[in-house]
């Protein structure tokens, strides 16, 4: 059975004011069809796999049948990053589903039509080899928010993976696509057994463990929140890529809107009530209760939600997240 998974406990930090503990970015739309993000990606995984779960957190799981209505949620302990949070829902599907095979993609990217067919050829090599895959996407620009992949041996439908790089600065990323990396999409496909096998000799341990005899409170009071590439993906050798060629970004902060929509006649993308006179290259975004009015601006990202207002330029977008982490102290 092909089950995906849909990570959706994240707030996402970086589209404040937009996104909030109390708003996450997976129940919000940024295009006018007025579909979230999360529903928009089921929509996509629902007809590749015989079943959907959605992860999230226990305060957000009422909300999601309004953008899954067909999905099984699961409802993760504790919030402890994208490692504990795998290898709990690898774990409680294997108790639930006969033989499944699972495709775990995040709630917040954008890919065209091709995405299908590269992701039914992920699930394919993860069932016939036992290995853990992740997607490689190839790269269009140096991007320094990505993580990268470096290719080893390639076995046609597949490569070896010969080394992750975390996100790097603009020189080493312009030497990656040189030297033929591809992108760290976040995008994997597994057995539960292969990851929970591969998570037992990993820091993640205590809660495979601790989920082994149904103590799963336990389990995540015993580890520290940890990236599923940190924890185990760089620390494994039974780790297969599929490389992806398609269009693909990460909608997780301003600056990808300019990419993945269209633009007006002077570069502008804006959501919501927004005028612009003489403003050129920006990103602005109104909610229903504001008004923005931009005038001889250009290259910034200006945002106005539950009157907060965010003005930034748009090679600092990344920052955004700084914004938020003050106004928590």
């Amino acid at each position: 059975m092909e089950i995906a998974v849909i990570l959706a406990g994240g707030v996402g930090t970086r589209l404040y004011p937009a996104s909030s503990a109390d708003r996450p970015k997976q129940f919000l739309s940024f295009d006018e069809s007025g579909r979230s993000l999360l529903s928009r990606t089921v929509e996509r995984v629902e007809k590749i796999v015989d079943t959907v779960y959605v992860l999230t957190r226990p305060e957000y799981a009422d909300q999601i049948p309004e953008h899954a209505p067909h999905a099984t949620v699961l409802t993760e302990p504790e919030g402890k990053d994208t490692g504990p949070a795998l290898v709990y829902a690898a774990h409680r599907i294997r108790e639930r589903e006969d033989d499944p095979v699972l495709l775990c993609v995040p709630s917040d990217h954008h890919v065209d039509r091709s995405f299908a067919s590269i992701a039914e050829r992920a699930l394919r090599v993860a069932r016939e080899t036992d290995q853990l895959v992740t997607l490689g996407i190839e790269p269009t620009r140096a991007a320094t928010e990505y993580g990268y992949i470096k290719p080893g041996e390639d076995h046609g439908e597949y490569y070896d993976v010969a080394g992750f790089y975390e996100k790097p600065d603009p020189g080493a990323a312009a030497r990656y696509i040189y030297n033929d990396f591809y992108w760290n999409a976040g995008v994997f496909s597994w057995t539960p057994t292969s990851l929970l096998e591969e998570a037992r000799e990993t820091e993640l341990a205590p809660l495979v463990e601790a989920l082994d005899v149904g103590e799963e409170q336990r389990g995540f009071a015993a580890i520290d929140s940890v990236s599923i590439d940190y924890a185990i993906l760089e620390e494994t050798d039974e780790i297969a890529m599929v490389p992806a060629e398609m269009t693909w970004d990460d909608l997780g902060s301003w600056d990808a809107l300019q990419r993945v929509h269209e633009t007006d006649e002077d570069g502008n993308v804006t959501t919501g009530d927004v005028l612009t006179i003489d403003a050129e290259d920006c990103v602005i975004a109104a909610d229903e209760t504001s008004h923005i009015s931009a005038v001889g601006v250009s290259n910034l990202t200006i945002a106005a939600y539950d009157g907060r207002v965010l003005v930034v330029p748009n090679t600092d977008t990344q920052r955004v997240r700084d914004v938020v982490e003050q106004l928590r102290e």
